[in-house]
Formats: C-alpha cells, structure tokens, sequence
C-alpha cells in the first residue's frame, strides 16, 4: 500500500484509529512483560540484602 502523504498513512484508510492503538497497547503490553520481571528481580535483591544485612547484626 502506497501513501501519498503522512497524513495519509496516519489515518490509514479511515482505520487509523484502530491501527495505532492496536500498535500503543501491544507496546504498553510487551513493555509491561519487559519491567515486570526486571523490577521483581530488583525487589527480591534488596530484600536479599536486607536479610543478609539482619543475619549479620544478630
């Protein structure tokens, strides 16, 4: 498919709307599978830390 200018390859044909947010939440679903696993690792090393940290006083 061939477009004559940017607007129209925004708009898609008239189906610009579903197209781009097809394209926003498969983004905001493959970024949210990226951060959560990194997050919960980041999580489960500071309470690593803090227990070793705990261990070590007592």
């Amino acid at each position: 498919m061939i477009f004559s200018s940017i607007s129209d390859f925004v708009d898609m044909g008239h189906h610009g709307l579903f197209v781009w947010s097809a394209y926003g939440i498969c983004f905001l679903v493959l970024s949210i599978n990226v951060l959560q696993p990194l997050l919960a690792h980041r999580r489960y090393l500071q309470q690593e830390f803090r227990r070793l940290r705990r261990e070590e006083i007592t």
